[in-house]
Parts: C-alpha cells; structure tokens; sequence
C-alpha cells in the first residue's frame, strides 16, 4: 500500500504562516505536519509516499530530499493545477493513477499520531475505511459522519447534527479494488461543482449502496490545523508527545 498526503491547499486562515509557505509546511514546535504524516506511514511500514502539491509548491519540492533522509520513505510529488481555485475533491482526483493501487490517504493539516495508521492496517479491507474519532464533541465544523450498528457509513457532511457517530479525521484507507470507482466518484462530484470536498464523493458512492466503513480510533489527541487556535493547539499536543 501507498502513502498518499493532501497537501496542495493555501491555509489562508494561518496567514501569515502560510504566505510563503502551504498548511502542511507550517512549523508546530520545529516539525511540520507532513513530516509527522511520513513519519507515521513509515512506522506502519509504508515506504513509498505521494504527495500532492499545488499552493507553493515549490516549498515542498526544495524539501524532498531532507524529508526523504528523515523519515525514511521514498516521495513523488503529484501537482494540483487548481489548488487555488478547486477544492480538494480535485486535489485527490489529481491522484487516481495512484489510488488504483491502493493507498493510505491522510489530510496534509491532520497532526495525529501513528496509532490511527496502525488501527485501519489491523485488518485486510476491501473496502473505503474511514477513521473516527467518536469521543470528541462536535460542532459545526466538524466533518461528521453517521454510521450504522455496523459501523458502515450512512452519512458524511460538515452540515449534520452533532450528535451523530462522530467526526473523520481526514485519514483513510482506500484498497486498490476501490481506486477506479472513488476516481470516477471524485470526477462526477469535481465536475458538478469545482468546490466540493472529496468527502461528497464518499457520500455519492455510499448513496449509490458502495460499502465505506469506519474505525474507531479511541480516546486519542489529535488535531486538524485550521487556523491560529488549532495551530496553538497543534503546538500544545507536540510538547506532550
């Protein structure tokens, strides 16, 4: 399996951090986001990563070398033409050759720790996997999701009320099997509006009876990275850990 990391947006909400530099490569206390995420991929023995870039793209670019001698894995970069005006629904089509042979996938501002990698490679899945945090509170925010007794994905939107199963964290496990039908989900949701997240497409597939499961990841401390707030609290969870 492939490691596969978002990291193509702008982060205007971290400006000025992000005026040189895309959300993935902000500092939290002298170590970026996707430099964590290579991290955890290579403790779960994932040594072939691709990143897709787009928003200076050329910041990650200058740094493959030194990641690469970090953390052990090998990088290629995949470059989002439309990082600046689509949402990442299109970043992650950007993608597909890729997701046809299977990958880990996890948002380039999701700070989390290699545990959650470990929880969705327990098992050989053949289908879509989604982590969930099911302790945290939600709010508006949140990318919720509603799963049933099963845990299979109901509903997945930003717009449910907060007292569903709980809120994907932007890590997933998408099996080779699965790759050409998210490809072609992500393409239809892109296409109809060039500002949908890729998690409409998880939802087109669940509508049309595609099986897309989740995992509890437990009382764990993570955080995506938004804005100033969450770069605080980013920085918080780093000193601990």
């Amino acid at each position: 399996m492939l490691g596969l990391v978002l990291a193509a947006g702008a982060g205007r909400r971290l400006r000025p951090h992000t005026d040189e530099l895309p959300k993935a490569l902000v500092p939290v206390n002298g170590r970026t986001v996707l430099e964590s995420t290579l991290a955890n991929f290579a403790a779960v023995g994932i040594r072939d990563v691709v990143v897709v870039v787009g928003y200076r793209a050329e910041a990650i670019e200058s740094r493959v070398d030194e990641l690469q001698r970090a953390t052990g894995v090998a990088i290629e970069l995949v470059h989002n033409d439309h990082a600046e005006d689509r949402n990442n629904a299109y970043s992650l089509w950007c993608a597909r050759t890729w997701l046809a042979k299977g990958v880990l996938l996890a948002n380039g501002d999701t700070l989390h720790p290699s545990s959650v990698e470990t929880d969705l490679l327990a098992e050989d899945r053949t289908s879509l996997t989604l982590a969930i945090d099911t302790v945290k509170s939600l709010g508006d925010e949140e990318m919720k999701v509603r799963a049933d007794a099963d845990g299979r994905i109901v509903q997945i939107s930003k717009q449910l009320p907060w007292d569903v199963t709980g809120e994907y964290i932007g890590v997933c496990s998408i099996p080779a099997s699965c790759g050409d039908l998210l490809a072609d989900a992500l393409e239809r949701t892109w296409s109809a509006d060039h500002q949908r997240w890729y998690e409409d497409a998880f939802q087109l597939l669940a509508d049309e009876g595609e099986r897309i499961d989740s995992v509890a990841i437990g009382d764990v401390a993570w955080v995506e990275i938004d804005d100033h707030a969450d770069l605080a609290k980013a920085e918080a969870l780093a000193c601990r850990s």
